[in-house]
């Protein structure tokens, strides 16, 4: 009688090497499916949070750009022009000066009326603070247009409030506050006059500070909009428009240098400036025609060109020529930026 054995089959030669090599596939690709997973967890979790800090004011002014929430409340298209008269009140320094918004009332024609405050290179956060706090505060405010910002805000009929920061950005912004004076400047505007329009005046930096043309968008993404638009439109829970003057003029600017020969007589970026920062006659004509056309909400194109100064003396007017691309780009510009309808 035959012993029973029991049926074993044989096992490949090399199949417990193929084993293992499956084994490891498997604990591989589950590992990857599992740190895939946690990635998803933890993005999703960063934009929760980082949603719930815009909401309680932060995000808004750590990281560049506006958050999603902020940009929403801004139109899809170009709003209406304005075909009424409009009360202005400028708050800053001598990137205001007293002539730009002389032009701006000269462009806008009969009705137009203004006032201003300004400084030495003042920040906001000086403004906010009082004439002690305002270096040159006499020597600029020297003039029929001044009017204390307690006063301007207070009066019921201001139509808008155009405000700017000190340059450079980078030390205002560190040094000055300029997210909270921008908040506490929003918020005792709005309280006054709720119906108070706010435009944020996008200025510029030195003409003998790297490069120029590529520096003004980087400073708009990187500082205008993160630490003073941002702050100002999640204060104000509306738009905040914006008047692009620096990114105006550094399109002008492109436009001159690689054109050859230059226009109207001007060859360059320096020919709108009396210095490496401050505006001349010409520069004063640019910054001028993007203030209307974000104010009125309305193309600059055909608009005189022989202006006068403040003082009652003719400014330097660009060539006709000069003059119709000057109001073109800043008509372009204006139209190309949904932050400025």
């Amino acid at each position: 009688m035959k012993r029973f054995t029991p049926f074993v089959s044989k096992r490949p030669k090399g199949f417990k090497h193929r084993c293992s090599v499956s084994v490891k596939m498997w604990k591989v690709t589950i590992g990857i499916f599992v740190s895939g997973l946690l990635i998803v967890i933890l993005l999703a979790l960063t934009t929760r949070l980082a949603g719930e800090d815009s909401r309680s004011g932060v995000s808004a002014v750590a990281r560049p750009g506006l958050p999603t929430e902020l940009a929403a409340l801004y139109p899809d298209a170009p709003r209406p022009p304005i075909k009424s008269p409009r009360r202005i009140f400028h708050l800053g320094h001598s990137l205001v000066g007293r002539d730009m918004p002389y032009m701006v009332a000269q462009l806008a024609g009969k009705g137009h009326s203004y006032s201003f405050q300004l400084g030495w290179g003042t920040p906001l956060k000086a403004h906010l603070a009082g004439p002690e706090e305002i270096h040159g505060f006499a020597e600029e405010n020297a003039s029929s247009h001044f009017e204390p910002l307690p006063e301007a805000l207070a009066n019921p009929e201001l139509d808008v409030l155009v405000f700017t920061e000190m340059i450079g950005l980078e030390a205002a912004i560190r040094y000055q506050n300029s997210s909270e004076a921008v908040v506490e400047l929003t918020r005792r505007a709005l309280t006054a006059n709720p119906e108070l329009e706010l435009l944020l005046y996008e200025t510029w930096h030195p003409l003998d500070e790297g490069d120029w043309l590529t520096r003004i968008p980087k400073a708009w993404e990187t500082l205008w909009q993160p630490f003073l638009l941002a702050p100002a439109v999640q204060t104000a829970k509306a738009p905040v428009r914006v008047v692009p003057a620096g990114t105006a003029l550094a399109r002008l600017a492109k436009k001159i240098e690689n054109t050859s020969g230059g226009l109207g007589g001007i060859t360059g970026r320096a020919d709108f400036f009396s210095d490496d920062i401050h505006l001349n006659d010409l520069g004063a004509y640019m910054v001028a025609l993007t203030h209307y056309a974000v104010i009125y909400r309305q193309s600059p194109v055909g608009l005189p060109h022989q202006l006068l100064r403040e003082d009652g003396t003719p400014a330097q007017a660009p060539s006709p020529e000069l003059a119709e691309v000057m109001q073109q780009i800043v008509w372009d510009t204006v139209q190309s930026s949904p932050l400025s309808w």
